[in-house]
């Protein structure tokens, strides 16, 4: 199938248009990140606004680098939810419009299921049997700034959710993170940076939920603890103290989100791949500790950075699986909702 997805579930305006479910011919995302920076987080009315400018010149120029005729499509894929409302609403009715006015089936899409499918956008040395049939179960975990949640699936569509997180998502802990150390928004990229000159065991904090049987995530006491460490500096700490903070508060962070994958994988030996996906995903600290800490599973995360913060690729291939599993039922009429459970991300 030739699918466009429409992405404006926070301050993104993203246009794509994929092919199969991997095959990306074009990504189109216009950003507000550097509008922001200033506010430290998203301006829901703001976004919205300026997602209703960014539309048509995303749509157009996504048409464009894609070099097709909206006739060529065979649907229509858009994020349905959850998200800010207002910002659902201008992809939602930007999509039910291009389908009356085109003539294409719709696809309403969880924003999560496309997350969990970015995995397979513009592969890298896999055969095409591995793409379209890959050795599920897979466990998943889906980490950003709206969401850390641990996923076992059997199928691109199919699963049960084994841990979410008890109060803010990684990404916010790393946004919070930030701000205390007086670090530019969004905090996963400046605390990286940071720590790139730091050393991540110059502090010790805590490991969260380490002795809870669960597979949940909590990141306030994390949080917490930052913000007593820095409550203690003196006007002697060495200029370097920051980075090894930084440093020291990202190595934390990671090692509690690989806590809770080891935990998953000794539980549940079937696992054939772990899938790194959502903003997180791109650290780099968490991607070298999963290699060291994992032998004899592929592990996977998206192939280009693009893929791994809010896009619309991700959508339109969400849109592919859910046709291809689910047939008829991926048409079905749906509500735009700024709240819809986890659990409806995979049936």
């Amino acid at each position: 199938m030739l699918i466009l997805g429409i992405e404006t579930s926070c301050d993104e305006t993203a246009v794509a248009v994929v092919r199969d479910g991997t095959h990306v011919l074009s990504c189109v995302i216009s950003s507000q990140r550097a509008r922001f920076e200033n506010t430290g987080g998203v301006i829901p009315e703001d976004a919205a606004r300026q997602q209703v400018l960014c539309m048509l010149p995303v749509l157009h120029a996504c048409l464009k680098e894609a070099k097709i005729d909206p006739r060529e499509l065979d649907a229509i894929a858009v994020t349905k939810g959850p998200g800010l409302l207002g910002s659902l609403l201008v992809g939602t009715t930007t999509a039910r419009t291009l389908a009356t006015l085109w003539k294409k089936p719709l696809i309403g899409v969880h924003h999560t299921l496309g997350h969990l499918s970015s995995t397979w956008l513009d592969p890298i040395q896999d055969s095409p049997s591995t793409i379209h049939h890959p050795p599920f179960p897979v466990l998943t975990l889906s980490a950003s700034g709206g969401h850390t949640d641990l996923w076992l699936r059997t199928s691109h569509t199919k699963g049960k959710l084994l841990g979410s997180t008890r109060d803010d998502a990684a990404g916010e802990a790393f946004d919070k993170g930030a701000a205390q150390l007086g670090l530019p928004y969004p905090g996963g990229p400046s605390i990286a940076k940071a720590a790139e000159t730091g050393d991540p065991h110059a502090y010790k904090f805590p490991l969260p939920l380490h002795d809870d049987p669960s597979l949940d995530f909590s990141f306030s006491g994390l949080k917490t603890s930052l913000r007593y460490l820095l409550r203690d500096l003196t006007a002697h700490d060495s200029p370097s103290t920051i980075h090894d903070i930084a440093a020291s508060y990202q190595h934390a962070l990671c090692a509690h989100l690989m806590d809770r994958i080891m935990r998953a994988v000794h539980r549940h030996p079937e696992i054939k791949e772990i899938h790194l996906v959502g903003g997180v995903s791109a650290n780099t600290s968490l991607r070298e500790m999963l290699q060291k800490s994992v032998h004899g599973k592929t592990i996977r995360w998206p192939t280009k950075l693009i893929y791994c913060t809010d896009n619309a690729a991700m959508i339109a291939a969400a849109g592919e699986f859910l046709v291809r599993e689910h047939g008829g039922r991926a048409y079905e009429q749906f509500e735009t909702t700024a709240s819809l459970p986890l659990a409806m991300a995979v049936s």
